[in-house]
């Protein structure tokens, strides 16, 4: 069994990865924290220009010998593993209970413009989004309808967050991500790019079921979610090409951000999908 070298929570090691919990340091340093084995081997998976996206590991042996596989393919893809006992791990950790492995990995966002010449056929746009895990099962929610992309605005919360990156359960490494776009770049370089811009809004002047019943949802769609709170702006509505409401059948007085971009995301693949059969 191998013996815990970090043993220290003092350790430079341990204080430069520590401080990966503050916004500054992680983009001086275009590093962010991944925890927990899901996301951990998301990571190993992932490449950013053909370099490995993990860079380091910090691993407990309990978890290392639980998590082998993950270990071993981190190791092979060159990223430091570090031993560290339970003390230190729960310094590096941003939760509660960790799970024994945390991962350094590099910045993984994709250029704004290289999402446009991919011509995607579905977007999701965070506008002022502030909640890192609104952020993160938004950005969950698109990978599993099957969205080309995200786009969060300079206006929303920092992707890389330690909530965000945890909410998104390791989606996160699976589809591109474009962050710090202002909101009327991101609308117009879509709709230069063949796509319609929907505003998803609970006061929208248009149902989404006769969106749906009207045929006029096939085509490349782009759903811009505005903050928690309040809302779209007025400026940020008066951009898309429509502003869309989800129904409310029943008593409830609203739907919170992640299920309504879900019931958005869906509604959208499906009538693509029943447009183009797959």
């Amino acid at each position: 069994m191998p013996t815990p070298e970090l043993i220290s929570p003092r350790s430079p090691r341990v204080a430069a990865a520590r401080r990966l919990a503050r916004r500054n340091f992680r983009g001086k340093e275009r590093r962010f924290i991944a925890e927990g084995p899901q996301a951990v081997r998301e990571a190993v998976e992932h490449r950013v220009g053909g370099e490995a996206t993990l860079v380091e590991l910090f691993t407990t042996v309990e978890a290392a010998e639980r998590y082998a596989d993950i270990v071993a393919a981190a190791r092979d893809a060159g990223a430091r593993v570090h031993y560290a006992d339970d003390e230190v791990l729960a310094e590096v950790s941003q939760t509660v209970t960790p799970q024994g492995l945390v991962g350094v990995c590099r910045f993984l966002d994709s250029p704004f413009e290289e999402i446009l010449k991919a011509r995607p056929k579905l977007v999701a746009v965070l506008a002022h989004v502030r909640d890192p895990g609104n952020a993160g099962t938004v950005l969950r929610c698109a990978d599993a309808a099957g969205a080309d992309a995200v786009v969060l605005t300079d206006a929303s919360v920092d992707l890389y967050n330690p909530k965000s990156v945890r909410a998104s359960v390791g989606s996160l490494f699976h589809l591109p991500v474009a962050v710090g776009v202002p909101v009327e770049q991101a609308v117009q370089g879509l709709r230069d790019a063949g796509v319609r811009i929907l505003a998803a809004d609970g006061a929208g002047e248009d149902d989404l079921d006769d969106e749906l019943d009207a045929g006029t949802m096939g085509g490349p769609t782009a759903w811009i979610f505005g903050n928690e709170a309040w809302g779209l702006p007025e400026e940020t509505r008066a951009l898309a090409d429509a502003v869309v409401r989800v129904p409310i059948h029943g008593k409830a007085e609203s739907l919170n951000l992640a299920t309504a971009a879900a019931v958005c995301l869906y509604a959208s693949a499906r009538a693509q999908r029943t447009r183009t059969p797959r």
